[in-house]
């Protein structure tokens, strides 16, 4: 209980810690680099349901910039990759909230894993948060907005999804991350 104490406590330094990464050029570099990282994986996404059921890896690259720059950076990323997958790729009508999942998503990933010990634990709770509040909440909320499709139904096509993904995230996940944190020498 101290322990889980002691982190939430941590997160305003986190934060902070990760806004100060904007003043910092080897920083808005990195971050850059994840940028185009997720860019380029999001070519590469499997269609289930047009415009409503997509698999996709490219947070993966959002989950080791938030490892590697904190959430701050992660989240203000994730609002850029949006934007550029869009423009790249549009698939559908423009909806500007889908930037806010991405922010959210780098944010949640910076609070779970930056300056933090990387357990599968911690990645299991950080991708179950993401998985639960991103893809089984606001993505439904904003496919219903924008197409009018009823809300349960976006939710139960994504049960499925997720309930199958959740263990091939997981690991890919910890193994990305693993990855960047031998690498972070090289980012800072």
């Amino acid at each position: 209980m101290d322990n889980l104490l002691t982190e939430f406590k941590s997160i305003p330094l986190l934060i902070r810690q990760s806004g100060q990464g904007i003043k910092n050029v080897k920083t808005l570099v990195g971050t850059s680099l994840f940028v185009a990282m997720n860019a380029a994986l999001g070519y590469f996404k499997i269609v289930v349901i047009p415009k409503m059921l997509e698999i996709s890896f490219s947070s993966l690259a959002l989950a080791a910039c938030a490892f590697t720059y904190g959430p701050i950076m992660a989240g203000f990323a994730g609002i850029i990759c949006d934007n550029i997958k869009y423009f790249l790729n549009p698939s559908g009508p423009y909806m500007p909230l889908f930037g806010l999942n991405e922010f959210l998503t780098g944010f949640i990933y910076g609070l779970f894993f930056y300056k933090k010990e990387l357990t599968i634990k911690r990645v299991i709770a950080a991708r179950l948060t993401v998985v639960l509040l991103i893809n089984m909440l606001l993505t439904p909320l904003w496919l219903h907005m924008l197409y009018g499709n009823a809300f349960i139904v976006l939710v139960q096509a994504r049960i499925l999804k997720n309930i199958l993904l959740f263990p091939i995230d997981v690991f890919l996940l910890y193994t990305v991350l693993k990855a960047t944190k031998r690498a972070i020498p090289v980012l800072s």
